[in-house]
């Protein structure tokens, strides 16, 4: 299954539901959310910075992590962006694979 590296900042209103619910209620929320679209939470951390949250989901495709992307960023409670995983092994496959391409200026 694929892996995604999700990115998340919440907005002020989204600070307040953290407060509210707490970190463990967050997770709980963001579990019920990739399964309903087929995925699984591997990992979920907080963090201070430039993010507030990285997460590691597996989801089935590319279209489900864009419909849960679309739901959660459709609240306004958190901006977010989703980085596919590739893993060392399909890398090995890439580096095998022919690729007929000239630079520019050759």
């Amino acid at each position: 299954m694929p892996k995604y590296l999700v990115q998340a900042s919440y907005t002020a209103d989204g600070t307040k539901g953290l407060l509210a619910e707490g970190g463990t209620g967050r997770r709980e929320a963001v579990e019920k959310v990739l399964r309903s679209c087929g995925g699984t939470l591997e990992w979920m951390y907080f963090a201070f910075g430039d993010n507030d949250v990285y997460i590691v989901a597996d989801m089935p495709d590319d279209v489900s992590m864009a419909a849960t992307a679309i739901a959660v960023r459709a609240t306004g409670a958190v901006q977010s962006k989703a980085t596919p995983l590739i893993s060392p092994e399909d890398i090995d496959a890439a580096t095998k694979k022919s690729v007929e391409f000239r630079a520019p200026g050759e």
